[in-house]
């Protein structure tokens, strides 16, 4: 989708003017290498090949690249869902990098909220349901579920839909619901993978609204995207080439046309 960012009248606070330095770290990469191995032990690709990131709580980053500059592998370890090679990767200040499986699995679930392009509703459950999922599996009894479910269904929009199947959704809405999902368990991070590459332009423009509002309530959002005009509505902008860090600028976020 495009969009068409305006300068003029925008009340975000330039990201240059805040001290990110005395801000918790909630996501910090020391050094991180990714490497594929072939079969016979030698080295397939680098994907990553020595990269240092910290970011700071409450800050709105997209991540950038080409295909092949190992942004996917990045987000995969960010999100707990791959392991570095070398070097070491914190999550909200603990290192992950040596957790066993069912830990890293318990810390993904409780500090990470994944929203992808790809909604992943379950059609048969209500949308109130799907978002109680997070929670199920961690446990929660039903009733916090249930309250959980639906406090995070209002906060995006939805408070009036609880019943709802996706079905009954415009692609909009439903993924609102995935970010909805994606909150209940109250992450330290939200992590968005092109989440309005389904999305016309219209609606695209109302999630990545929502985005900002999330934003403004102090929720640190880390967001991989190939549009550089939604990259601009981000405080600080990262771009990778081949394995490297090749950019790390900060920026006054541009401000969505309501159009």
């Amino acid at each position: 989708m495009s969009i068409t960012p305006v300068f003029e009248s925008s009340n975000a606070a330039p990201a240059e003017a805040i001290d990110w330095a005395s801000r918790r770290a909630v996501v910090e990469l020391r050094q991180v290498k990714k490497i594929y191995y072939k079969a016979d032990g030698s080295v397939l690709v680098e994907a990553l090949r020595g990269v240092d990131l910290r970011i700071p709580e409450g800050q709105y980053l997209a991540i950038m690249g080409s295909s092949g500059s190992g942004k996917s592998t990045m987000m995969n370890i960010l999100g707990c869902l791959d392991r570095p090679t070398l070097g070491q990767y914190l999550l909200d200040g603990t290192a992950t990098e040596s957790m066993p499986d069912s830990e890293i699995s318990a810390m993904r679930g409780r500090k990470i909220g994944f929203i992808f392009q790809a909604f992943n509703l379950i059609p048969e459950l209500t949308i109130r349901e799907n978002v109680e999922v997070p929670l199920f599996y961690q446990g929660a009894p039903p009733a916090e579920r249930h309250a959980r479910a639906v406090e995070a269904l209002e906060l995006v929009g939805l408070g009036n839909r609880i019943g709802h199947r996706p079905s009954e959704l415009s692609g909009g809405q439903q993924q609102r619901c995935a970010i909805a999902r994606a909150l209940v368990t109250r992450p330290v991070v939200l992590m968005a993978d092109e989440p309005t590459g389904n999305l016309d332009s219209a609606t695209g423009r109302s999630v990545l609204k929502l985005f900002n509002e999330l934003h403004a309530k102090g929720i640190t959002i880390i967001m991989v995207t190939h549009d550089p005009e939604v990259a601009r509505l981000c405080q600080r902008v990262v771009r990778l080439r081949d394995g490297l860090m090749e950019s790390d600028v900060l920026q006054t976020p541009a401000r969505l046309d309501p159009g």
